[in-house]
C-alpha cells in the first residue's frame, strides 16, 4: 500500500496526526526534497528506507514503489503541502492504477493556509470577499485563457497565487488592467511556518 500523504506547509507539527502516524509506520519513504521540512522524516521509524525524489524520474520513483511492494512494506509518498494543490500527484496515480497498486490520500496543510495563519489574517472577510481563488501565473507550465490573472482579476475576490514568485512585474500589470484597484492589499509569503519565512 502506498499513502500519499500533505507534509504540510513548512513546520514539522504542522503534518496532520494521520499524516505523522503513517510515517511512523512506514518501511520506505519517498519525500520531495527541499520542498519538505527534512525534520519530518525523524517520525520515521529506525531502519526505514528514506529516498529523496528531487532528482528521481516518475520511473525511478515507481520502481522504488514496485520494489517495497514486493516484499509487501508500507510506503509513503510524502509531498509538500496538500498534494490536491499543484501536487503533481495525477501520472503518479496514473502509474499505480495502471500496475494494480493500491494507495489512498492523506491531506496536508496548505501553503496557503500557512501564509493566512502567519499574516494573521483571514482570506473571506464580509462586504469585502466571499471568494478565495488559487491559482498561478503561466510559466513553464501554461494556463488556460479563461483562467489568465488578466480575467481572473475581473472578479476582484481574495487571489491566491502560487508558483509566481519570477513574474511580480507581469502579475502585477495584469491584475491591475484585469480590475483591481491600486490600494489593494497585498501580501507576499515565502516559505510560509517555516524557520525562514
Amino acid at each position: 500500500m502506498v499513502h500519499f500523504v500533505g507534509a504540510g506547509c513548512g513546520a514539522a507539527d504542522l503534518i496532520t496526526i494521520r499524516g505523522a502516524q503513517m510515517l511512523r509506520e512506514a518501511d520506505v519513504v519517498i519525500y520531495a526534497g527541499s520542498l519538505v521540512n527534512p525534520e519530518l522524516l525523524t517520525y520515521t521509524k529506525k531502519g526505514c528506507e528514506i529516498h529523496d525524489s528531487a532528482k528521481m524520474t516518475l520511473e525511478q520513483v515507481i520502481e522504488v514503489i514496485q520494489a517495497a511492494e514486493a516484499h509487501g512494506k508500507n510506503t509513503v509518498r510524502l509531498h509538500s503541502g496538500d498534494s490536491s494543490v499543484y501536487g503533481a500527484v495525477r501520472e503518479q496515480f496514473d502509474e499505480l492504477d495502471r500496475l494494480e497498486i493500491g494507495y489512498d490520500v492523506c491531506p496536508g496543510v496548505s501553503s496557503f493556509c500557512g501564509a493566512a495563519a502567519s499574516l494573521k489574517t483571514e482570506y473571506t472577510l464580509p462586504g469585502v470577499s466571499q471568494t478565495v481563488i488559487i491559482t498561478r501565473a503561466a510559466g513553464r507550465t501554461p494556463v488556460p485563457d479563461r483562467e489568465s490573472i488578466r480575467s481572473l482579476s475581473a472578479h476582484q475576490s481574495t487571489m491566491v497565487l502560487f508558483l509566481s514568485t519570477s513574474l511580480t512585474e507581469k502579475l502585477q500589470d495584469d491584475l491591475l488592467a484585469g480590475g483591481y484597484p491600486q490600494d489593494t492589499p497585498v501580501a507576499i509569503v515565502y516559505k510560509a511556518t517555516w524557520p525562514e519565512e
